[in-house]
């Protein structure tokens, strides 16, 4: 059984694939909704705790401190379970552009309480899987175009890294018979945010939403264009022997496209609407 802390967004994708493998999962919620365990209800997730054989943490830190090790942490150290942790590469901070993998410092950048939970995890022995930015159906440039809510930003020189969802939860699996450690799942291709929105714009029939300056943005959306990285694969592709199945954005794109268009067209803005953040 799979105890999974935090179904959100990714964490729900992988449930749902090990399910149909014949996977027994359970997951916990801030207050129990759709068969969760209330994270708050101790009895019931230690039982929990007691009764799996793997067990994956997606929750990230609240108030500098990561919630399951405060909550959870005696118990989980006295399971056998596979411990694993979905963590942020967020943790290498600014790197200027230049390429980072799993021996790169973290810690000096803007996500400290996130560098201090992937560190504590790692201490306990889990696998920890260091994610870029994470699209898929549903949560896409591609819905954010069709919504009116996509920009690009006028900061030559910006490059980021990104996954699809299915390569993280084909990653995670993968990672079920790996040893502990920190794992980088990104694709193949950094780019620039600004391309990938022109190339789902192009996906849709559209023109590229305007550029808009840096300064017009919240005060979070500017502390994620300060930081500039390109993330390296390497040792999830040689120890886990993952291969991302969407390599770069435009496949994952494409593949999106094909599934949901019709979907997301349904809920684009008037034409006169079409640039309204």
């Amino acid at each position: 059984m799979l105890l999974v802390f935090g179904l959100g967004y990714t964490a729900s994708a992988l449930a749902a694939r090990l399910r149909t493998k014949g996977w027994a999962v359970t997951g916990t919620s801030r207050d129990g909704r759709d068969g969760t365990i209330a994270f708050g209800d101790e009895a019931a997730v230690s039982r929990a705790i007691a009764g799996a054989s793997h067990i994956l943490s997606s929750v990230p830190p609240e108030r500098e401190a990561d919630s399951v090790l405060a909550a959870y942490g005696p118990a989980l150290a006295t399971s056998d379970a596979w411990l694993g942790y979905l963590s942020s590469t967020g943790v290498y901070g600014d790197a200027g552009g230049a390429w980072v993998d799993e021996g790169t410092p973290t810690g000096g950048g803007r996500r400290g309480a996130r560098a201090s939970a992937d560190a504590a995890w790692l201490e306990r022995g889990a696998r920890v899987f260091r994610l870029p930015g994470i699209y898929g159906p549903g949560r896409s440039p591609l819905d954010r175009i069709a919504a009116g809510r996509a920009h690009r930003i006028a900061q030559p020189g910006q490059v980021f890294s990104r996954v699809h969802v299915d390569d993280i939860v084909s990653g995670v699996i993968a990672g079920f018979v790996a040893p502990p450690g920190a794992y980088n799942l990104a694709d193949d291709l950094p780019a620039s945010q600004n391309d990938v929105i022109a190339f789902a714009a192009r996906l849709l029939g559209r023109d590229p939403p305007p550029f808009i300056a840096l300064e017009q943005l919240s005060p979070e959306a500017r502390a994620f264009y300060a930081e500039n990285r390109r993330v390296a694969n390497g040792r999830a592709k040689r120890v886990l022997g993952w291969r991302p199945l969407y390599p770069d954005y435009r496949a994952g794109l494409r593949a999106i496209s094909a599934m949901t268009s019709p979907a997301i067209a349904s809920t684009a803005p008037t034409p006169a609407s079409t640039d309204q953040r």
